[in-house]
């Protein structure tokens, strides 16, 4: 992936125009643990450990992964709710962490969020039309009449009746307050938001209604999601191409279709073999991960899923003649997990992999020294 870019907050004319809206190198978000009398930092969360994608113009990337793994850090990050450790990321070939306040605040009208949860991102002592007003008239965009009239136009566009503007949010359902919830991401005609969970909040059949509006408005206004989700049935019917989190780092990228039909990562394979099915009666190989996931505050050496992995442990076996944990071999190494020893590939503790394209398709990356091996096992052996 490409290297941390330093230039400044405009792109000069010598470079070549980006073809992506957005685009995140490198990033990286540390959170300072402290501890004792004088609070003296002891280590880091690493909550985003070096990601690296682009959405383009038009573009859904759906982000997918356990809860916990860095999602909706990456989302705040990008946007500069959360300070950045390292890494840049640039919107429209502007570096967003390198602009000043002045540019800051026109990217702001750009680049949106809607929040998780649509009961708590809504403040219980305004009126709906105070809330979806709020951010015009702090960029100075409409007051009066006009501003009430862009009230109800937005209210209209995302499904509701423009007289609710003099109500509060606790007079309405989750679906509703997640409209709302929308109609202020688009009070400032953003070119880009991120959809941190959307739905996870809301019933089934109201997540279907939330997921069409979202995708009209897509369709009308030319908007790019960045859309963080856990649930991958939605992600599968309404992201562009998907993105697997573990543990802060993205270890595998592809578009919907490759991505599940070929998936190149032991862990993307865990999680789609997951994934409720509406054939119940159709067989499939269930990939149950062992172990805990571990901490980001000191995460393993090498490959961080190594712990979890079923590829390692089947390869391990292999090289060592089909002797399990017992056996030892130049290549393989023994750990613990949950006071077990195993035996693993020595490789996926002591090198940590990139994030690399594969022979056949270049667009589908996965973060794995065996993801050939993945694909051709496709599940755990019976060995």
């Amino acid at each position: 992936m490409a290297a941390t870019v330093t230039a400044s907050s405009v792109s000069p004319p010598d470079k070549p125009q980006r073809e992506s809206l957005l685009e995140v190198e490198n990033l990286r978000t540390y959170f300072p643990v402290k501890r004792g009398l004088l609070k003296r930092t002891i280590g880091h969360v690493k909550a985003v450990d070096g990601v690296s994608f682009n959405v383009g113009h038009g573009e859904t990337l759906g982000l997918v992964g356990e809860s916990g793994c860095g999602k909706s850090t990456v989302g705040r990050t990008i946007l500069r709710l959360i300070p950045a450790t390292t890494g840049q990321v640039w919107f429209d070939g502007q570096a967003v962490y390198e602009a000043d306040r002045h540019q800051l605040r026109q990217l702001r009208r750009q680049m949106q969020i809607i929040f998780q949860d649509p009961v708590g991102s809504l403040n219980p002592r305004m009126t709906v039309g105070r809330i979806i007003g709020e951010p015009i008239i702090v960029h100075g965009l409409a007051t009066g009449s006009e501003l009430q009239d862009r009230v109800a136009s937005l209210l209209q566009r995302v499904g509701l009746e423009p007289d609710y503007a003099q109500r509060y949010p606790h007079e309405f359902s989750g679906g509703q307050r997640q409209r709302i919830g929308i109609a202020r991401a688009l009070s400032l005609n953003p070119k880009f938001i991120v959809c941190d969970e959307p739905v996870s909040a809301l019933d089934v059949s109201i997540q279907s209604q939330i997921l069409n509006l979202l995708s009209d408005l897509q369709t009308d206004l030319g908007l790019s999601y960045l859309f963080i989700a856990h649930n991958l049935a939605v992600v599968e019917h309404f992201c562009d191409r998907v993105a697997v989190m573990y543990l802060g780092r993205i270890v595998e990228l592809a578009d919907r279709e490759t991505l599940y039909k070929d998936p190149r990562h032991p862990y993307t394979q865990a999680l789609l073999s997951a994934a409720p099915m509406p054939e119940p009666v159709r067989n499939r190989k269930r990939i149950v991960m062992t172990g805990e996931v571990p901490s980001p505050l000191n995460p393993p050496t090498g490959c961080a899923f190594h712990p979890r992995c079923y590829l390692t442990r089947d390869l391990a076996k292999d090289a060592i003649g089909g002797q399990g944990g017992v056996g030892k071999n130049s290549t393989t190494v023994e750990i613990q997990v949950q006071g077990k020893p195993i035996r693993i590939m020595r490789r996926c503790t002591d090198e940590r992999p990139d994030l690399a394209p594969s022979m056949n398709n270049m667009s589908h990356c996965a973060a794995c020294w065996y993801s050939d091996e993945a694909v051709q096992r496709g599940g755990p052996s019976s060995k």
